[in-house]
């Protein structure tokens, strides 16, 4: 049977789906030969894609389990990606049994995988919502049944704003989810990053993924620090994901291209609003 005849209705395998060539890197299998292909062609131009993929991962589960120690019992992740290992809800719950975890995402693979894995989940929550229209996200039904936005909640935003390319619509974005945030609530954000010294390749990497189901825009440390405007960093701030307290020895290259992220609190002093 051809990958065509496998593919589930309305899904296209001969485009590569960045959510796809994420599970690829992972080392996962929910992922066609255009995806492969694709992250294959990314891996020879970045060699530490997979690295930075893995380290991503691992920077959000320590990220919630940061957040839930806190208190914090509410997330809301868009551009969720397809399930793998410590899931959002997987890494709240085991701390806080009673945390609520709503899903955001547009691929219909992911929402079905999702669905089909949260399905004796009650706490847990799988919309179908686009990034770009952020108001129609907090706005969202299940959202708001799920989510209390009078209390401290987390916006999870790992390696999705990447994926909006025109600077202004990004920023847009990032403040609208901010301002939504109550007093005590967070963002956590991992965006790619273009290093100090940029070479050729990134452009390159970025005219690969102008070809899959979501074109891809790295950017530089300054504008990534502004999505966390207002907010109260959580140390060591913004840094390499594998440098985000770090659970293993790792010496990461602060000035390289990779990805960095960031946690940022609202301030129980004022808000957003």
């Amino acid at each position: 049977m051809s990958e065509q005849e496998k593919a589930p209705a309305g899904i296209d395998p001969t485009t590569p789906s960045v959510a796809r060539m994420y599970d690829y890197y992972l080392g996962g299998k929910d992922n066609f030969a255009a995806d492969r292909a694709a992250a294959e062609q990314i891996i020879k131009l970045l060699p530490n894609a997979r690295h930075v993929a893995r380290e991503n991962r691992a920077f959000l589960g320590r990220a919630v389990r940061h957040l839930a120690g806190l208190g914090i019992d509410q997330f809301i992740d868009i551009g969720a990606g397809l399930p793998t290992r410590e899931n959002v809800h997987q890494v709240a719950q085991a701390r806080a049994p009673r945390s609520r975890v709503v899903y955001v995402d547009n691929d219909p693979i992911v929402l079905v995988h999702a669905r089909a894995l949260l399905a004796d989940n009650p706490q847990t929550t799988v919309v179908e919502g686009d990034l770009r229209d952020p108001k129609a996200i907090t706005e969202h039904p299940a959202v708001l049944a799920t989510i209390d936005f009078d209390r401290p909640f987390a916006v999870i935003l790992c390696a999705i704003m990447h994926f909006v390319q025109d600077d202004e619509e990004a920023a847009s974005i990032v403040t609208h989810l901010r301002s939504t945030l109550p007093p005590g609530g967070a963002l956590v954000l991992s965006h790619g990053f273009r290093g100090h010294q940029a070479g050729p390749n990134i452009a390159r990497a970025e005219a690969v993924y102008a070809r899959t189901s979501r074109p891809l825009k790295i950017r530089d440390r300054e504008t990534i620090e502004r999505y966390f405007s207002g907010l109260d960093l959580v140390e060591p701030g913004l840094v390499h994901v594998g440098s985000w307290r770090p659970e293993h020895d790792l010496l990461e290259d602060e000035s390289a291209a990779g990805g960095l992220g960031g946690v940022g609190l609202v301030p129980r002093r004022r808000t957003f609003r």
